[in-house]
């Protein structure tokens, strides 16, 4: 059974994304101005060479990304998330783009994850680490289904570190965004924005680049990289499973 800290940071995301779904992905791209598609592909190049046979990708959402590996690669895609509603738009996502055939979605928490070990040759995450209650032992969870010398890569937020662009990305996130997310999407997205910038900034105060990097390590990870993306918007990190 999960920790309460675990089942709440669960239900939050669940009260958050619920209502999303249908223009999850315009109004990403809109709000992001049009950075989240060049993050996403970022992160695919990261595991695409050693997909192989099947790729887990956790946080699928709306299977924006679970699509781009679809594409991308000749591997098997399962995508995994903890919204039902998310999933529903990313099924007819699915449907719509003709790769039901290559594409399965189901629902699940990252935290304990409902495969065996070593039952994935890659594995991506997206905008995952903030919603979790312990981010260490879910990067051990999101491990333990990679096999060994099997590729794995994320995306998450991040608040720039230089001291001017972080500036006005503060700005952007405690004022723009917010107001654009009314005005383009309704209450649903203006709670969305006003949760984001402070979101992030406090997520980094607890979990700095450094500390995930060392996460990724301890987790089980070798070879761990990472990307600042867009000025310090966004960050792609990758890693290889250590073998047994």
């Amino acid at each position: 059974m999960p920790l309460p800290a675990a089942a709440e940071r669960n239900r939050f995301a669940q009260r958050l994304f619920a209502p999303l779904p249908a223009r999850y992905d315009r109004l990403a791209e809109l709000l992001s101005f049009g950075q989240n598609a060049r993050w996403r592909r970022a992160m695919v190049d990261q595991v695409r060479p050693a997909a192989g046979r099947s790729v887990l990708d956790v946080a699928s959402g709306t299977a924006g990304v679970a699509l781009q590996l679809a594409a991308r690669t000749t591997a098997r895609v399962v995508g995994v998330d903890l919204t039902e509603e998310m999933l529903r738009q990313g099924q007819r996502n699915v449907t719509a783009a003709g790769r039901a055939d290559r594409i399965a979605l189901v629902a699940g928490r990252a935290e304990q994850l409902p495969f065996p070990d070593a039952a994935f040759d890659a594995l991506t995450f997206t905008y995952l680490l903030r919603y979790v209650a312990d981010p260490q032992e879910t990067l051990r969870e999101l491990a333990r289904v990679v096999r060994p010398g099997g590729k794995a890569a994320s995306l998450e937020f991040l608040a720039p570190p230089s001291p001017f662009w972080r500036f006005w990305w503060w700005l952007y996130t405690r004022t723009l965004l917010p107001a654009g997310g009314l005005a383009t999407g309704g209450r649903e997205w203006f709670a969305v924005g006003r949760f984001l910038g402070p979101s992030i900034s406090g997520h980094y105060r607890r979990y700095p680049v450094a500390w995930t990097v060392e996460a990724w390590r301890q987790a089980g990870f070798e070879q761990v990289g990472f990307r600042v993306m867009s000025l310090g918007g966004g960050l792609v990190m990758w890693g290889t499973r250590a073998g047994d």
